[in-house]
């Protein structure tokens, strides 16, 4: 019988920290009953909040440390002041085989300094990257670098496609993902050089790449991985939740507006609540950092308990399912 997959929380990380680390990850285990969390961080705040919520389940324990690390924080100075912070002892845990996945809400610099100090990278990774599914007309897309790397080279570039069509594979079942490369246009002439040597360089691999993706069709279901630096990816991540509150923003001064507004909202409100469903951010929650020699998931730092939940969701799947375990064969296969 297989063991249990172990993931260790940053119980203290995000906006909220423990106050929502600790209830979602109790309500996870106790739907989730197979699963093991080590809920790390300051003891005396972690233990009430379990009262509250009922005691801790068999499934969970808590693991002292006495540091946080703020939101704000310097990644160097966090690393190197912070050594027993929840964040670092954490990533310790996956490092020393107590977990197999850390989950955390808290500092984005900090914690991939802390994984790539801690875990180092995968043979054959340069750098690590951030890698999250976004929803697309008809399900869902993965999408990588994120903000990790602002500057990339071609190789970069080709291990994130790497990188993202094994994650891709394992987790959402897709047998041979389509890679895109996000580019200023869809021909050949447009783009800098890194975008067009990065292009030869994927239609000369094993991957199933099939060109460039402009922001505007990044949801078009054209592919199933977009591939681009971090000061791009970032970039479109945001102008896209932009746009999404600006609809929000505008539909609710529409249907508040005027009487007809407040009748036609009344009339629309199934529709409203079925897409608000649809396009829920919170059922997107949990960003891989793709490429270190362990699992390390971030959190949405404004995540609540069930957008946490799903973060830890997303662990559990890369843990089943051993995706840096995989990352290493397929780089190894083509490399061959």
């Amino acid at each position: 019988m297989a063991e249990p997959i172990t993931i260790a929380v940053d119980a203290m990380g995000g906006d909220a920290g423990a106050d929502v680390c600790v209830p979602a990850s109790i309500e996870f285990v106790r739907r989730q009953p197979g699963v093991r969390i080590v809920l790390v961080g300051q003891s005396e705040k972690l233990e009430p909040l379990a009262a509250a919520a009922g005691g801790l389940p068999a499934g969970v324990r808590i693991h002292d440390a006495r540091q946080v690390i703020a939101m704000d924080e310097p990644p160097a100075d966090a690393l190197r002041k912070k050594k027993d912070s929840s964040m670092r002892v954490a990533v310790d845990l996956v490092k020393d085989g107590s977990a197999n996945a850390c989950v955390s809400a808290g500092n984005t610099g900090a914690l991939m300094a802390t994984g790539r100090f801690v875990l180092k990278t995968l043979p054959g990774i340069e750098r690590p990257a951030i890698m999250a599914r976004l929803p697309t007309r008809h399900g869902s897309i993965s999408m990588l670098d994120l903000g990790a790397n602002a500057d990339c080279t071609v190789e970069q570039l080709y291990q994130f496609a790497v990188m993202g069509s094994v994650v891709a594979s394992v987790t959402e079942g897709i047998a041979r993902p389509r890679i895109g490369l996000l580019n200023i246009g869809e021909e050949d002439i447009k783009g800098n050089d890194i975008v067009k040597q990065a292009a030869i360089r994927l239609a000369a691999s094993r991957l199933h790449y099939v060109g460039f993706v402009e922001a505007d069709a990044i949801q078009d279901d054209r592919a199933d991985v977009v591939v681009c630096d971090g000061f791009s990816g970032n970039v479109a991540l945001k102008s896209m939740e932009g746009t999404a509150k600006l609809i929000r923003h505008f539909l609710e001064i529409e249907f508040r507006g005027s009487l007809y507004g407040r009748l036609a909202g009344l009339v629309a409100w199934p529709v409203l609540r079925s897409l608000s469903r649809r396009l829920d951010p919170r059922r997107y929650n949990g960003a891989s950092l793709v490429g270190l020699d362990g699992i390390v998931i971030k959190s949405h730092g404004g995540a609540d308990g069930l957008a946490f939940q799903q973060a830890i969701q997303v662990a559990c799947v890369e843990a089943e399912k051993g995706v840096p375990d995989q990352i290493r064969e397929l780089l190894s296969e083509q490399a061959e």
